[in-house]
């Protein structure tokens, strides 16, 4: 097994640990000493040894064993992709499309809904969901999700449910779907933990972000704008109960020359009157550094737990960014407030395209999010904006 999967494997276990539950694979619980009979067990990896949980799946294929293995999805109509009783733990989803509609990945909607909640607990564009923010594909790898090729999307986030899971996708579009195939692992468990997490999903998105100045080059002139309390910044997700942050994807669009970046994270926790966590930049955030390249040498990545999974035309009016975080080396906690924000520019004095998802647990399936973006809104396109001087772009 690859050594860089076994520090995920490692914090899923301990978020839902019990016996069966742990992912397959883990080698944190074969590290730990065990001793059952006498014998020195610390060698044996945890998938080696006996397991509780009955392992299935529910998937598009065809019910009359033939070979139609998706869903055609109609303007307007929902699919359901899957439906259980628990408890349970969602594993692995993976999709794929085909559809008309050049902007299909934003028009279809994933929801959640854990335990019998008629609100969701997921909701978000198909691809904004997979780290597609910007309604395109781009092939990467990350700890959680992924797009392997072609168009295949898979999402690797443990998904418990105590009473009941649903999930469904919507077409909002225009055209229809012609083919939507899943493929949805999970595990029928004695119990969960009284510890388990439900598993959140919400997308947000400013188009244009609102800018405080007109001038682009300079960062906003570090020295003259100041914004300690994070009050106009971007919002990635606003919760309240107990939970911990998991990570982002974010899509930008620039409707400016220059640098899109400088904006400082700022997480608010169990405190709506100032961050508890103020980052160094966006890039900084997102774990990568000076501009990621800057306009003539920026060059996508993907890593484990971050990553710039496309850069395009970098630094440039049209310039696109589809960039990822996890936190899964030390999840974000709260107890009864979480706000996950970044300046969009320093001191938010850019007005740039933001399309996001924020990804988080907690202790009760919590509903209360925003509105959806109307999909004509959620289609990604350039923004006239004011330019140096006043003057419009």
């Amino acid at each position: 097994m690859s050594s860089h999967y076994a520090p995920r494997r490692g914090f899923l276990q301990r978020l839902f640990s019990m016996g069966g539950l742990a992912a397959a694979g883990s080698q944190v619980a074969g590290a730990q000493q065990r001793r059952d009979g006498g014998g020195d067990y610390r060698f044996l990896p945890r998938y080696a040894r006996a397991q509780s949980y009955r392992s299935l799946k529910q998937s598009s294929y065809a019910r009359d064993g033939g070979n139609r293995d998706s869903w055609p999805i109609a303007p307007g109509a929902t699919q359901v992709l899957f439906e259980d009783s628990g408890p349970g733990v969602v594993t692995h989803i993976w999709v794929t499309i085909a559809a008309q509609s050049p902007d299909h990945l934003k028009e279809i909607v994933i929801r959640m809904y854990w335990d019998g909640n008629s609100k969701p607990s997921v909701e978000t564009p198909v691809g904004d969901f997979f780290g597609l923010n910007l309604g395109q594909y781009a092939i990467y790898q990350s700890a959680f999700l992924n797009c392997s090729p072609v168009k295949a999307l898979n999402c690797y986030f443990s998904m418990p449910y105590r009473k009941a899971a649903r999930i469904t996708a919507t077409n909002e579009g225009k055209l229809p779907v012609g083919a939507f195939y899943s493929n949805i692992d999970y595990q029928k468990v004695p119990s969960l933990p009284d510890d388990a997490m439900y598993f959140h999903a919400q997308y947000r998105q400013s188009a244009p972000n609102s800018a405080t100045t007109n001038d682009w080059k300079t960062n906003g002139d570090a020295n003259r704008l100041l914004n300690p309390d994070g009050k106009s910044n971007y919002v990635y997700a606003e919760t309240r109960g107990r939970g911990h942050l998991m990570g982002v994807t974010l899509g930008v669009l620039q409707n400016q020359e220059f640098w899109m970046g400088e904006g400082d994270d700022m997480i608010f926790i169990d405190d709506e009157s100032k961050p508890a966590i103020i980052g160094t930049g966006s890039e900084d955030y997102f774990c990568g550094a000076w501009d990621f390249g800057g306009r003539d040498g920026s060059l996508p990545f993907a890593h484990l737990y971050n990553g710039a999974q496309l850069i395009s035309a970098a630094e440039r009016t049209g310039g696109r960014y589809c960039l990822y975080r996890w936190h899964a080396d030390n999840p974000v906690t709260f107890n009864r407030y979480l706000k996950h924000t970044m300046e969009h520019g320093h001191a938010n004095h850019r007005a740039d395209n933001f399309y996001s998802v924020c990804y988080w647990y907690q202790s009760e399936p919590y509903t209360d999010f925003p509105a959806l973006p109307p999909v004509e809104q959620r289609i990604v396109s350039m923004k006239a904006v004011a330019g140096p001087g006043g003057a419009r772009s």
